[in-house]
């Protein structure tokens, strides 16, 4: 869009932009988005990228808001293991933070 009004803009100066407004910026977007749920789950699918068949593990809370996604080539359960620990991990921080 810069561009198309005839100013140039370097990488650089995108990136700085990027670390001097991206972390405040996607905190008021955090702070805008409806609470997360108390009750997920997770799913496992099997998709296609560029033909080759890659397995998709989401963890959805109950509003339907993706709390977060693995993508792996082969399935891997100690993976999708290793996901789960770090969303209980991360759902329960706050909660041990509050009561202490």
């Amino acid at each position: 869009m810069l561009a198309a009004r005839g100013i140039g803009v370097t990488y650089e100066t995108v990136r700085q932009w990027g670390r001097k407004f991206g972390k405040p910026f996607s905190d008021r977007i955090r702070q805008r988005a409806p609470a997360r749920g108390d009750k997920w789950h997770l799913d496992e699918v099997v998709i296609l990228i560029a033909g080759e068949q890659h397995w998709l593990w989401r963890a959805v809370d109950q509003n339907g808001f993706v709390l977060d996604v693995l993508i792996q080539r082969r399935r891997d359960s100690r993976a999708a293991q290793r996901l789960m620990k770090k969303l209980l991990k991360s759902e329960l921080a706050p909660q041990i933070r509050t009561v202490a």
